[in-house]
C-alpha cells in the first residue's frame, strides 16, 4: 500500500528579499507566509525547519502509541516536542540533528517497557527514517 500526501510551495523573489507561501494537500495550511527573516534571523512566523520538528513529533508520538500498544499500554498522554538543528558550513547549510523531547502518563507503565518502546519508535518512526541526521531522544514517563 502507497499513501501519498502533498506539501507545496511558492517562492517570488531573492533569496533575502523574497517571500514564500506554504499549503497542504488537507488545506490545514493554506498559503502560510514564510520568508529568509523568518527561516534564519529569528522573525516571527513559520519556516521549513519548524514544520519539519513539527511533523517528526507527530509522527513519532504516534509511532509511540503503536510501540505501547505493542506491550499491551495505553497512553492516556504523549507530548513530543521536536529541536531541529539548522547549521551552515562552506558548502551551505544542512539540517545536522533533531532532538525529540517526549513526556508520556502512561498507567502501569515501567520504566525499561516506556524506555525500549520510545527508542523503538525514535528508530521505526517513518519520518526519522527520512533524515541524514542523529537523532537523539530524551523521554519521561510521569507517574
Amino acid at each position: 500500500m502507497t499513501i501519498k500526501k502533498t506539501g507545496s510551495a511558492v517562492w517570488q523573489g531573492g533569496l533575502k528579499d523574497g517571500k514564500g507561501q506554504v499549503s497542504t494537500q488537507s488545506g490545514v495550511l493554506k498559503d502560510v507566509p514564510y520568508n529568509f527573516g523568518q527561516r534564519f534571523e529569528g522573525a516571527a512566523g513559520s519556516n521549513p525547519e519548524e514544520l519539519i520538528g513539527a511533523a517528526h513529533a507527530s509522527c513519532f508520538s504516534m509511532a509511540l502509541s503503536l510501540m505501547l500498544g505493542e506491550a499491551g499500554l495505553t497512553a492516556e498522554r504523549i507530548a513530543t516536542e521536536a529541536t531541529v538543528s539548522l547549521e551552515q558550513d562552506d558548502s551551505g547549510f544542512t539540517i545536522t540533528a533533531v532532538h525529540l523531547d517526549t513526556v508520556a502518563s502512561i498507567p502501569g507503565a515501567d520504566e525499561a517497557a516506556f524506555q525500549d518502546a520510545a527508542n523503538k519508535a525514535k528508530e521505526g518512526c517513518p519520518v526519522s527514517k527520512l533524515f541524514n541526521a542523529s537523532i537523539t531522544l530524551s523521554a519521561k514517563l510521569e507517574a
